[in-house]
């Protein structure tokens, strides 16, 4: 299916639909259960990428629902990456964010995610990997995220590049977040990967 303006509401319309499904199933998920898998993701991640020291990484602060990056973000600390996590700049047009490097004082945004405060910041292009949240995926590499935006323009240049994909993009999910197909709208930035706790998923562009 080809977006065009006149089908870009439905377009919204059916994505906001599967998001609130898929975060239903999340939420229905015990926390014992999260815990176990977050762990089981933080191992995947390990095997297929070996976290080397030096590098710059990006992970993101999990609201309860979310699987939680703690047990990677432990990982990244003790292979010696540098860590950033997003923070959403409220000076910026466009409801821009910034990657700030992780430190122990955190704030509450607007939308209950903590945030690093401090002004360490890192440019998004010179990011080794950045580990995305989602609430959906298909094996292409297209995310379906909370509908904020924030991460599709943060690397919108990716979308100009042909052969160079730097950093790479890769989503966190429970396997149970993949979905068929998702319609890809002109603003979707494709992910590399994605890893649950069955194991990666490499996407088109990966």
């Amino acid at each position: 299916m080809r977006v065009t303006p006149s089908s870009l509401p439905e377009l919204v319309a059916a994505r906001k639909k599967l998001r609130a499904a898929l975060r239903v199933r999340r939420r229905q998920l015990p926390p014992a259960e999260r815990a176990a898998l977050s762990q089981l993701v933080a191992r995947n991640v390990d095997r297929w990428l070996r976290l080397r020291p030096g590098w710059r990484i990006a992970a993101y602060a999990a609201l309860p629902e979310e699987l939680d990056s703690r047990p990677l973000l432990d990982l990244a600390a003790h292979r010696g990456c540098r860590i950033y996590l997003p923070r959403i700049d409220r000076q910026a047009l466009g409801r821009g964010m910034q990657f700030i490097a992780m430190n122990p004082r955190q704030r509450a945004n607007r939308l209950g995610i903590a945030e690093p405060e401090g002004s360490l910041a890192i440019g998004a292009r010179w990011l080794d990997v950045v580990f995305l949240p989602l609430v959906g995926f298909d094996a292409r590499g297209l995310r379906l995220g909370s509908g904020g935006g924030y991460y599709d323009r943060a690397f919108a240049f990716r979308r100009w590049r042909t052969a160079w994909h730097a950093p790479r993009l890769i989503g966190l999910a429970y396997s149970f977040q993949q979905v068929d197909a998702l319609v890809r709208a002109a603003h979707d930035v494709l992910m590399d990967a994605v890893i649950t706790e069955k194991g990666a998923i490499r996407c088109s562009t990966g």
